[in-house]
């Protein structure tokens, strides 16, 4: 099989990209920019305990059994006033309260990956914050490093197509992440870094205007797509411990 083996930090789409990182023990950053890596991020900068589940599995059972809010979608849960798929939705009022997150993309492939040696979860907002934790766990464990970038879904498949929509916001997270990893960068990586690098300075009006953008704009989450494509905006690592996202820079200081 043709391959990144050859490279120590390695970028894959999707649930593929994710199962294939976990046969191969890698440290794993999912990255999900609209919206599931942003709104972890978002929930853990507010001590928000996030666990995340496959939409084809009961998540809503789930969260009973282990005492956790069902997040649901973003119209429902908004005009209830609950924590949502939004990142905006989450506040302080949240904090040490547990949640569990389903999404098509970024839960489904942290799912997949939950059982590598480090899972961490990686948007713009925490891009270097994230490379700076796997660059120290990579050197302590003597393990490769593969970025997720998770895309999108599409709808109204017809037979025998793909179901994976590749985002250029997951690509340009995934590259301003790989940008700051040690080690030797496979071809696919060093051209997503590439990619980031040459529109790193109008990355805000690119998410605005790309297509996975302009859905959410449609449906009134504006604000979401602001946020997530602000770089470097918290410090703080969401890593899976027990099933749920912690502080990995808290469990450093520790």
């Amino acid at each position: 099989m043709f391959n990144q083996s050859n490279y120590e930090c390695r970028v894959e789409w999707g649930k593929r990209g994710a199962r294939e990182a976990a046969e191969r023990g890698d440290i794993t950053i999912i990255v999900d920019v609209l919206s599931f890596s942003s709104t972890v991020v978002s929930a853990v900068v507010q001590n928000a305990i996030v666990y995340p589940y496959p939409p084809n599995l009961d998540g809503k059972a789930y969260a009973k059994k282990i005492g956790a809010e069902y997040i649901l979608g973003r119209n429902e849960a908004a005009s209830l006033g609950k924590a949502t798929l939004s990142p905006v939705s989450f506040t302080k009022s949240h904090a040490n309260n547990k949640f569990v997150l389903c999404s098509l993309n970024g839960a489904f492939c942290s799912w997949i990956a939950s059982k590598v040696p480090a899972l961490l979860i990686g948007s713009l907002l925490n891009a270097s914050s994230v490379a700076s934790l796997a660059n120290r766990l990579k050197n302590e464990n003597n393990v490769n490093i593969t970025v997720i970038p998770c895309g999108e879904v599409w709808n109204d498949l017809h037979e025998n197509e793909d179901a994976l929509r590749p985002s250029i916001e997951d690509y340009l997270g995934a590259g301003a992440i790989l940008a700051e990893l040690e080690g030797t960068k496979s071809p696919e990586a060093e051209v997503c870094i590439g990619a980031f690098l040459h529109s790193k300075h109008k990355i805000k009006e690119l998410i605005w205007e790309c297509g996975s953008g302009r859905e959410l704009r449609k449906r009134g989450f504006e604000d979401d797509v602001t946020h997530c494509s602000q770089l470097n905006r918290f410090k703080v690592v969401p890593v899976l411990q027990n099933d749920c996202f912690v502080n990995g820079l808290e469990i450093e200081k520790g």
